[in-house]
């Protein structure tokens, strides 16, 4: 129903900066909220940062909130992760992921968390050398 497609990784030296892009296709109106989680290597899946599609108020984890910034583009459906400032912690698979869950009926807290999404992208590797 909805297919996401993420590009944008590479390999950048500490402090550089990349930007990831997410393209969403299919049934694309039932959106309520895209986000970005990421994968390091050996451990579990972690949340970046979020946009709630009808309001665009944003949310971001910690470690990133001064370093990255999260943005759309309605009319291309499409979300942007720009990332500066890059470390070595942020070496991770990158996944987008769509939201269905209607914001009238689930707490916004909820949306930090992998089960409120219903689609994901295949992934983008973003490596950061020291």
């Amino acid at each position: 129903q909805v297919q996401l497609v993420e590009s944008g990784g590479g390999l950048v030296q500490a402090g550089g900066s990349l930007k990831l892009s997410c393209a969403a296709s299919g049934r694309t109106f039932v959106t309520t909220a895209m986000g970005w989680f990421r994968q390091p290597p050996g451990k579990e899946r972690e949340f970046v940062a979020l946009i709630f599609w009808s309001s665009s108020n944003t949310r971001y984890r910690d470690s990133v909130k001064d370093r990255f910034t999260i943005s759309r583009d309605n009319a291309k459906n499409t979300v942007y992760l720009q990332m500066n400032s890059l470390k070595p912690e942020d070496t991770a698979v990158y996944y987008c992921a769509v939201s269905r869950l209607n914001t009238a009926f689930h707490n916004p807290e909820t949306y930090a968390y992998p089960g409120a999404y219903d689609y994901w992208g295949q992934g983008t590797q973003v490596t950061v050398s020291s």
